[in-house]
């Protein structure tokens, strides 16, 4: 399964139709419903850059980056996002929406803190950053409270965390 288009080359990269259409075609297609469009130029960058295409039917699985420095900053660019920041024991801490042009539309959130984000509306964009250089056995952990992405409960569980109020 394709989980992200090609790295970008290049000293410059500017946003631009070519690049939207193909990270929204590529979420749709997707059986995960998103797609990640890295703007940084290789894996082993410091710092990992990124647009997350998202489609409403995305699930993210709650985790945490555990280690240390590795904050992640979150800023919606189109749509709207649902974050949800949890307890050690998976309580809602907090949910958080979102949108472009609102006060309040970046997150920043530091190296422990589980989390996860749900898109609200079709072609979602997220721009996500976090240090790197990424390497998937150690970015995320996954506490045994949150529900695997493929699994039966999954999508119960994303409309669940979906009817709960947002923090102002």
């Amino acid at each position: 399964m394709k989980l992200a288009l090609p790295a970008r080359t290049g000293n410059v990269f500017r946003l631009n139709e070519a690049a939207l259409a193909d990270g929204l075609e590529g979420s749709k297609a997707s059986p995960r419903k998103r797609i990640i469009l890295p703007i940084h130029r290789t894996g082993d960058s410091a710092v990992q850059r990124m647009l997350n295409f998202m489609q409403p039917e995305s699930f993210v699985r709650p985790h945490c980056h555990p280690l240390p420095g590795a904050a992640e900053t979150l800023m919606v660019l189109n749509g709207k996002l649902a974050c949800y920041i949890f307890k050690e024991n998976g309580g809602l801490e907090a949910r958080y929406d979102l949108a472009p042009g609102t006060v309040g539309n970046l997150l920043d959130i530091e190296p422990g803190v589980y989390h996860t984000m749900l898109p609200i509306e079709e072609n979602t964009i997220v721009l996500e950053i976090k240090r790197g250089p990424y390497d998937a056995a150690t970015d995320k952990s996954f506490p045994l409270w949150s529900p695997p992405e493929d699994s039966p409960i999954a999508q119960a569980y994303a409309r669940l965390l979906l009817s709960m109020m947002s923090q102002p």
